[in-house]
């Protein structure tokens, strides 16, 4: 798998822990190993008119998906053909204040986020209750997974 991380803000990103975490995912989703994705770290004011551009939505979000081959997830015997999955765009800043709220580092909410866009990529939505539940759900097991055997690479706060 190709996946190219590119950094446009001035925050410390860690382009090898997302560029791995984006192999873990598309590996256990089946995804060929031809396949390609960028993810982009940007800062609010571009994300901001992106956000306004693409989804007629004011201020900056937290990730962007942007599908391009309409990849879907394959099976084990069967991967998805090769092709171009996407571009995902991440705003650390935002990213940074939803974990200060959610208790946790913003290197794990951009990991989250990273997660998250990787499976909209593939198709998963949070439209409907049914989707929302199977998509959070399927995005917990894979990130907690990958983190399960990475421990020392992300600093968590102490446990309380």
């Amino acid at each position: 798998m190709s996946t190219e991380v590119l950094n446009e803000t001035e925050v410390d990103i860690d382009g090898t822990e997302f560029a791995d975490l984006a192999a873990f995912v598309l590996e256990s989703m089946h995804v060929s190993v031809d396949a390609e994705l960028s993810i982009t770290f940007i800062d609010p004011e571009p994300m901001e008119e992106l956000h306004l551009r693409w989804l007629d939505l004011p201020g900056p979000t937290d990730v962007m998906s942007f599908p391009m081959d309409q990849l879907r997830p394959g099976h084990p015997n069967s991967p998805t053909p090769a092709g171009i999955l996407g571009d995902l765009v991440i705003c650390p800043q935002v990213a940074a204040a939803q974990a200060l709220k959610a208790g946790h580092s913003a290197a794990e909410e951009m990991l989250l986020l990273t997660t998250h866009g990787i499976l909209h990529l593939l198709g998963y939505d949070h439209s409907e209750p049914e989707e929302k539940r199977q998509m959070f759900d399927l995005q917990r097991r894979l990130l907690l997974t990958f983190l399960a055997a990475r421990p020392a690479s992300i600093n968590f706060p102490p446990a309380s």
